[in-house]
């Protein structure tokens, strides 16, 4: 059976005491601590009472350790030394102010909003490497929550009250069709008239399938959905090859311009992502996610 150490030994008391055996004065101890002379006093006094034995003996004023205090402070350096390394490591498993920093990002995010912020997060903190998770809205949010990954950037959640979101921008979906399609010279698309239409889409977890399925609730009617896909680029391949429209964001509009055309939905199928930067409430206080969330802020305006 593991032997029980008294609830009068703390860290905290330790702590103290090691200072005042380097001190060697209760007030340069309070001085060093930030703290009194009587909380000084009081720490030395409960270990004494926790250990069962005089750790000083009395010399006027003055307390002078005796052998059992010496004894006791071999010990406090290791045990305090083993506890720092032990959070430390701790704190690092858990990706907590490590050197590096997991970020995930859906697809169509690496072609500006990722290296923007990758490049601005080295010039702020050139010491920390970021590693770059992709995939969908709903496996980046499985990710946070298994601690995966870090942090988020995605379509902020709808009720997911254990993430804590950064707003970064918001894009509006557009109709998708090969450049040149009887869609281009329309200043609006009416969805509902596409009903004879072939359709490619993401597959389901992705923010642009969500809103792919609101679209087509509202046009009352079943898209024929020709093929679907895992990444936003192969769906765009798929469009500009004449195998289907889709429904976009607006920030792939550079991606294949010349093969692929963005035109706007008639307002009752108007829809915003909004996008920004997501991860676990409990972990708001890492450095290193606090470096991130600096810059994200920073670098919003070059964003949108």
């Amino acid at each position: 059976m593991t032997t029980r150490v008294g609830d009068d030994i703390t860290f905290r008391r330790l702590e103290i005491f090691l200072a005042f055996m380097q001190e060697g004065n209760l007030t340069r101890t309070a001085e060093v601590l930030d703290t009194s002379t009587v909380s000084v006093h009081r720490a030395l006094h409960a270990l004494e009472e926790g250990l069962r034995c005089a750790l000083f003996r009395h010399e006027g004023r003055n307390l002078i350790p005796t052998q059992a205090a010496q004894v006791l402070a071999e010990a406090a350096k290791d045990v305090l030394h083993l506890m720092a390394e032990g959070v430390r490591s701790t704190r690092e498993a858990a990706g907590y102010a490590s050197d590096q920093i997991r970020i995930g990002s859906l697809y169509s995010l690496t072609i500006k909003t990722v290296p923007t912020l990758l490049i601005a997060l080295k010039v702020r903190k050139p010491e920390l490497q970021p590693e770059l998770v992709l995939g969908s809205n709903a496996v980046l949010l499985h990710k946070l929550a298994q601690g995966v990954i870090d942090a988020a950037l995605m379509a902020i959640p709808d009720d997911a009250p254990d993430i804590e979101s950064l707003p970064l921008f918001e894009d509006d979906i557009y109709f998708a069709a090969p450049v040149g399609s009887c869609y281009a010279e329309m200043a609006a698309v009416d969805l509902g008239s596409c009903a004879d239409e072939r359709f490619v889409s993401l597959t389901e977890g992705f923010a642009t399938y969500k809103g792919f399925q609101e679209a087509f609730r509202i046009a009352e009617f079943t898209p024929n959905v020709v093929m679907q896909t895992g990444d936003i680029f192969s769906l765009m391949n798929l469009v500009s090859g004449g195998l289907g429209c889709t429904l976009l964001p607006g920030r792939v509009r550079d991606v294949f311009q010349h093969k692929v055309q963005l035109i706007p939905l008639q307002a009752k199928y108007a829809m915003r992502q909004t996008i920004g930067l997501n991860f676990l409430r409990t972990r708001e206080r890492d450095p290193n996610l606090l470096t991130l969330l600096s810059v994200c802020r920073l670098s919003q305006a070059s964003l949108a």
